[in-house]
């Protein structure tokens, strides 16, 4: 074959695959295509496989048709108080119509930025800085609904619009801290004096309460010491009383004795006069006694004592005669009565030993503590009986006084 023939069909397969290949668009899923003729708009290409015309189609814009998220910078607004905040916006938008996205608009990014920023001075002009700082879904919402509506024939749909932050001027910052930390410590001081009040009111409580118990304590162990006391003192007299008439009844005997013996003896005077002249040096012994005198009829004082116990002798010696009834007897006291018995008696008395197991009753008794009133509201009800019962078991008849 003639080498230029081969050139010529090499040319026309290389323009048929080229026009081939230009003929054929494949659009990605989640994307769109706007295709011109000759300048002028087409159609939309959907995602999949698409035939066009070479040369003569065009692909206009490639859409996203995927919901995008925007942040837009910092932005300077002024408060109705004149304070100037910046605000961080971020806008959630969707392509709806390709379109109109391409269109109606020649950067729908730069007019939803701009349509955000002037909304937003619109809105947060009319609030003070407190408002605008507790207000962010009433923001959201307002500038949800109006970009919404301005967009809407763009092509796009606005999903959301959130404020991402919202910051006020240093000094501004520097006060809301101190206002802040002004009422997180008033706050604490308020708690603190609640709870001081709190603390004392519980200590006062107790304190009450351990005075009620202490004079309660106090109330019962006084009537048992008193009891306690005036029984010590009855049982004392008691002692004292026995012993005195033991002493009594000892030196009564003592004396019978010494009588009987001195009259079975019987004496002469020079006796008695012996025994009297060694009772004076014992007499003259007292620590008050500086001199003492022998008075000068002590010998007619011997023979008057002599006289009157004895008789004259043969010898002219009186002696002592016994009476003839009361020889071979000697006078002895008067025997013990019943009553005086009953002095003696060494057992414990029961009705003591009441009294006694019923204030060590009182004395185990559990104290009561500031929530049980009723026990102790008991236990100070037991005690009038407890005084009541008292005095009649530790009393004593009058008869054994």
């Amino acid at each position: 074959m003639d080498p230029i023939t081969l050139v010529v069909v090499a040319v026309i397969a290389i323009f048929v695959l080229t026009i081939a290949v230009k003929s054929v668009l494949v659009i990605p899923q989640a994307q769109a295509a706007v295709i011109e003729r000759l300048g002028r708009f087409r159609n939309t290409a959907a995602p999949g496989l698409n035939i066009i015309v070479p040369f003569i189609d065009k692909v206009r814009a490639r859409i996203d048709l995927r919901e995008q998220v925007v942040s837009f910078p910092p932005q300077p607004v002024i408060t109705q108080d004149n304070l100037t905040v910046s605000i961080d916006t971020v806008v959630y938008f969707q392509v709806t119509d390709p379109r109109s996205a391409v269109y109606e608009i020649s950067n729908y990014i730069v007019g939803v930025e701009q349509l955000t920023i002037t909304t937003l001075r619109n809105l947060v002009g009319g609030m003070s800085l407190e408002e605008t700082l507790t207000s962010r879904d009433h923001i959201n919402g307002q500038l949800r609904g109006v970009l919404d509506e301005a967009t809407g024939r763009w092509g796009l749909r606005v999903a959301r619009v959130e404020l991402k932050s919202i910051d006020p001027p240093p000094s501004i910052q520097d006060s809301m801290e101190k206002q802040m930390r002004a009422d997180r410590e008033k706050r604490a001081m308020i708690l603190t004096a609640e709870g001081q009040r709190e603390s004392s009111i519980k200590t006062a409580e107790g304190q009450k309460q351990s005075q009620i118990l202490a004079a309660e304590g106090g109330k019962q162990a006084a009537i048992l010491s008193a009891e306690g006391e005036r029984q010590s003192q009855i049982l004392r007299a008691q002692g004292e009383r026995a012993a005195r008439y033991l002493q009594a009844q000892g030196q009564a005997k003592a004396i019978e004795k010494i009588f009987a013996a001195i009259k079975a003896g019987k004496p002469t005077p020079e006796v008695l006069a012996y025994q009297y002249l060694q009772t004076l040096p014992q007499m003259a012994q007292g620590d008050a006694n500086k001199v003492w005198m022998i008075p000068s009829d002590y010998g007619k004082a011997l023979e008057g004592f002599a006289r009157m116990l004895g008789a004259p002798g043969e010898d002219g010696v009186f002696r002592y005669e016994p009476p003839a009834a009361e020889e071979g007897e000697l006078s002895r006291p008067e025997d013990e009565d019943d009553g005086v018995a009953a002095w003696f008696d060494l057992k414990s008395d029961p009705k003591v030993a009441e009294a006694v197991a019923a204030a060590e009753a009182v004395a185990r008794q559990e104290v009561p503590g500031p929530l049980s009133s009723p026990r102790s509201v008991s236990a100070a009800s037991s005690l009038p009986e407890l005084e009541a019962d008292q005095p009649r078991s530790l009393h004593q008849p009058d008869d054994q006084i």
